[in-house]
């Protein structure tokens, strides 16, 4: 499941991960095979087009990158979701130069789906991200997205936040 690592969740974007996109079939999650400069690709380049989308207004890009399922999210739907990211002015161009800190290695979900988490440190405030993506035709794409802000001071982990309280967008979940 995506859960922010923010004292302030600013927006996410998924499928309805608490169901079948993550199963619960009892399979562990493995180890993705992904060096740590696909990493990096994958991160900054999802990261930097949601930065240029939000400074835009423009999400075609973002969703043109994502996986078929998060392309069933309208521009008109991502610019609702990130509103309040253009609100705030949050500027994500320093992932660009700055090297994330990865709390969730890359890892293959029973799904299929990679998933990774993490944070890019900076002070007063850090970003921190969690990011799942599909593979499609041999590349990984874009499938969810959480994005927010949290102190760069330790914390002790917070309680996972319940699914239905977190906004999502995306293609419908299966059986909807």
């Amino acid at each position: 499941m995506l859960y922010p690592r923010s004292m302030m969740f600013l927006a996410s974007v998924a499928l309805a991960l608490s169901t079948p996109v993550l199963a619960q079939t009892g399979d562990a999650a493995k180890p993705a095979q992904i060096d740590r400069n696909g990493v990096l690709i994958l991160v900054r380049s999802t990261l930097l087009a949601l930065d240029h989308a939000n400074k835009t207004g423009n999400y075609t890009v973002l969703r043109d990158l994502g996986s078929p399922q998060f392309q069933s999210n309208s521009d008109a739907r991502l610019a609702e979701i990130f509103a309040q990211l253009r609100r705030d002015r949050l500027d994500l161009a320093g992932v660009a130069v700055l090297d994330p800190q990865l709390t969730l290695m890359p890892q293959i979900e029973p799904s299929g789906m990679m998933h990774m988490r993490g944070f890019f440190p900076s002070a007063p405030t850090q970003v921190n991200f969690e990011l799942l993506y599909a593979p499609v035709n041999g590349q990984w794409r874009l499938f969810g997205l959480s994005v927010g802000l949290g102190s760069s001071a330790p914390i002790a982990p917070a309680a996972p936040m319940a699914a239905a309280s977190r906004p999502y967008a995306g293609a419908k979940p299966p059986g909807k």
